[in-house]
């Protein structure tokens, strides 16, 4: 390892256009990596988090919820592509509920939002370049969307895949676009320097951002926590949910013992010998959604002061270049997350919600449970639900349901009804037919090698 493949990354970077201030991150999180540094958190320099406050205990007035939103903005985190499920373009594109995508509904919970307090809202899309011209597509059939002076999207950086033994710029002539990686969703402060977003935002007067995942729609505008944020000059706040078994793998908000500070811990960042702690839902309690909520002003600070490089803990990624061909080379991608900023910012707080606020689709097996009767959309984009308790648990085959093509050719007339449903498990080629009920805990599987079609209008009862 030389100083010779970082200087190879950079002009690598520079030919490609990449802002100053992008270079300069990576060459702080190369040097890290040159330096040993893994990126881990260990059990022993951490302490679970105490009581935090919840949602429901936040009760401002209205006219104060009015004038903290009339100072907020909303970024989506927007780059994603829907390759895990064999999508090629944004997943926020994907028709989700009613005919409507992601965008369509986070569109029309913004336009809600800005007529029940007269606000302007701002929706502001972090695009990458293979996401960005498809989902302006969607936003410009809602011509009332866009705000003067307020740019609808803005751009996440890009940077080299390392190779893993000499960490140099990684290179793949049969797709270059292979070899290019973003570097995680705590590019979002220096994507909102380096487009010159944060400047144009503050001098339009917008104090505060509320950022959160495309697709999780159930991350809308909560006036309660802008409120919250503005009366205790909150700099920094991130919504967490209660775990569950479900949730041990999902990074978790703890106390730094050497400071005090809140940090966030995901999967990448623990020791091997400290799985254990990590997943013990007992002891860390609390699970980050990606809601997340900032003051625009001391970001702006925190950026200057550190010479546009925040210094977030470095997440180290192995891959293959490939990532559909393990026998590829084997690279380094540097990346942090966006939650991680938690303890930059002296005085960040955390605050417990509702999982009604963490609804993200990463499977097709969320996707059936959001497009079922489980949930219901009102013309303002707010989903309900009549179903009783968590919502159903579902686990399709990935053989013959991962891949969207295949999930729909499965359903061909829609999902069945999962209002009274409690698990829905599935092995095999299964077809759906029309009007399908699914009652209490349901396992369905298919003989080897042959397809089950289930009838038109059949009741499944566990």
């Amino acid at each position: 390892m030389s100083e010779e493949g970082l200087q190879q990354a950079q002009e690598k970077m520079r030919a490609a256009g990449a802002a100053e201030v992008a270079i300069k991150v990576f060459s702080h999180y190369y040097r890290l990596l040159e330096s040993g540094e893994q990126g881990t958190i260990r059990e022993d320099e951490i302490e679970p988090v105490g009581e935090l406050p919840h949602l429901d205990h936040l009760d401002p007035d209205r006219e104060a919820r009015r004038a903290a939103l009339a100072g907020t903005v909303v970024i989506k985190l927007n780059g994603g592509l829907g390759t895990s499920m064999g999508v090629t373009g944004p997943k926020s594109a994907l028709p989700v509920k009613d005919g409507l995508t992601f965008l369509d509904i986070i569109a029309r919970q913004i336009l809600a939002t800005r007529a029940e307090y007269d606000v302007p809202l701002p929706l502001i899309l972090m695009n990458s370049f293979r996401t960005k011209e498809e989902s302006l597509a969607v936003l410009d059939r809602y011509a009332d969307l866009p705000v003067d002076g307020v740019p609808l999207d803005f751009q996440q950086n890009m940077e080299p895949k390392l190779l893993a033994d000499d960490l140099t710029p990684a290179e793949w002539p049969a797709d270059p676009e292979l070899a290019w990686c973003p570097p995680g969703h705590g590019d979002l402060f220096t994507a909102l320097v380096a487009s010159g977003t944060l400047d144009a935002l503050r001098e339009k007067g917008f104090r505060h951002a509320f950022i959160s995942n495309s697709d999780n729609l159930g991350a809308t505008p909560d006036g309660r926590i802008a409120a919250w944020m503005a009366e205790h000059d909150v700099p920094f706040g991130m919504e967490v949910c209660r775990r569950t078994r479900s949730d041990r793998k999902g990074g978790h908000v703890a106390v730094r013992k050497s400071d005090g500070r809140l940090i966030l811990r995901d999967s990448a960042q623990v020791h091997a010998d400290d799985n254990q702690h990590f997943q013990d839902v007992t002891r860390h309690k609390t699970f980050n959604t990606n809601n997340l909520w900032i003051n625009l002003d001391r970001l702006a600070e925190l950026m200057d002061g550190h010479d546009g490089v925040l210094g977030l803990p470095v997440i180290v990624n192995r891959k293959t270049v490939d990532p559909a061909d393990p026998s590829s080379p084997k690279v380094i991608q540097l990346e942090t997350a966006m939650g991680s900023a938690i303890e930059t910012f002296e005085g960040s707080q955390a605050v417990v919600v509702d999982r009604s606020r963490f609804k993200p689709v990463k499977t097709t097996n969320d996707l059936l449970v959001l497009r079922s009767d489980v949930y219901e959309l009102s013309d303002s984009g707010d989903l309900t639900t009549s179903h009783e308790g968590d919502e159903p648990y579902v686990d399709l085959d990935p053989d013959h349901f991962k891949i969207l093509a295949d999930f729909e050719r499965h359903f061909p007339a829609g999902p069945p009804s999962l209002v009274r449903a409690d698990r829905l498990e599935v092995r095999g080629d299964v077809a759906f037919g029309k009007d399908m009920v699914v009652v209490g805990e349901v396992e369905v599987e298919a003989p080897e090698g042959e397809r089950l079609e289930i009838a038109d209008g059949t009741e499944l009862r566990g």
